[in-house]
């Protein structure tokens, strides 16, 4: 069954500008086009469109995702690449969260701070 772009927009929560710019860069290869060149989705790419937003939501570049999908296409010769490469988007993030998890804490001590400061 084939989806439209509205139709997978509405399913994933992206824009359907966002999902034309992720086809043309190559993001979604599950894409296929009608006679009219509407772009016609199937099921299995809202799937792929979810790794996506995971991606993006850990602020992998756009570049690093394409190459993630040409890996990804590549199927089982590239799956040890798949991984190095998720797995080092993976110590990234968790570098990131501690450095969050570290300014959070030097917020929460000056918050503490003012409220005593401010006799409250």
């Amino acid at each position: 069954m084939s989806l439209s772009i509205g139709k997978v927009a509405d399913a994933t929560g992206l824009s359907i500008h966002t999902l034309r710019y992720y086809d043309e860069l190559g993001l979604l290869p599950q894409v296929r086009r009608a006679k009219n060149g509407h772009r016609l989705f199937d099921e299995d790419v809202l799937g792929w469109i979810n790794i996506l937003k995971c991606l993006r939501a850990t602020q992998m570049p756009l570049a690093e995702m394409q190459n993630y999908t040409q890996l990804y296409q590549q199927g089982l010769d590239a799956i040890g690449q798949q991984r190095e490469l998720l797995e080092a988007h993976r110590r990234e993030v968790a570098q990131r969260m501690c450095e969050v998890e570290a300014a959070i804490k030097l917020l929460d001590e000056k918050i503490a701070y003012l409220q005593e400061a401010a006799g409250k």
